[in-house]
C-alpha cells in the first residue's frame, strides 16, 4: 500500500504543476506543447494516488520491494527523459542561433560592402565634376 503521506504528496504535486504550467501558458512563458508533459505526468500522479492499487500491482510485476520505490523511480526516469528532450532542443537551438548569427553578420558585411563602394562611387564622381 502507499502511504498516506505519499498519496496527498503526489495529489498536491500534481495540482501544483497544474496550476504552475497553467499560469505559464497563460503568460506565454511555455509552449502548449511542452504544457502537455507536465499535464499528463500531474495526470498519472493524481491516477496513482487515487488508486494505489495500480502503483502496488506494477511495482510488484517489476519486482519492486515497494509501491513507495517504483512510484520515486518511475518519477526519476520521467525527469531524466524529459532533462534528456530538453538538451536535445537546447542543442538544435543553439546550433540555429548561430546559424543564424552568421548570415546576420554575412548580411551586415554586404550591406556595408555596398555602402562603401556606393560612397566611393560617390566621391570619385564629385572629383570628376
Amino acid at each position: 500500500m502507499l502511504p498516506f503521506y505519499l498519496r496527498i504528496l503526489l495529489v498536491a504535486g500534481a495540482v501544483l504543476a497544474l496550476v504552475v504550467v497553467g499560469r505559464q501558458v497563460r503568460r506565454q512563458k511555455i509552449l502548449v506543447e511542452d504544457a502537455v508533459f507536465w499535464v499528463v505526468l500531474a495526470a498519472i500522479f493524481i491516477v496513482l494516488a487515487v488508486f494505489p492499487g495500480v502503483a502496488i500491482e506494477l511495482a510488484h510485476a517489476l519486482g519492486f520491494m515497494s509501491a513507495s520505490n517504483f512510484v520515486y523511480l518511475a518519477i526519476i526516469v520521467l525527469l531524466l527523459w524529459k532533462v534528456f528532450t530538453n538538451s536535445g532542443e537546447i542543442s538544435r537551438l543553439k546550433t540555429r542561433v548561430n546559424e543564424l548569427a552568421q548570415e546576420v553578420a554575412l548580411a551586415h558585411k554586404d550591406d556595408a560592402g555596398a555602402d562603401g563602394a556606393a560612397k566611393a562611387r560617390a566621391r570619385e564622381a564629385e572629383r570628376d565634376a
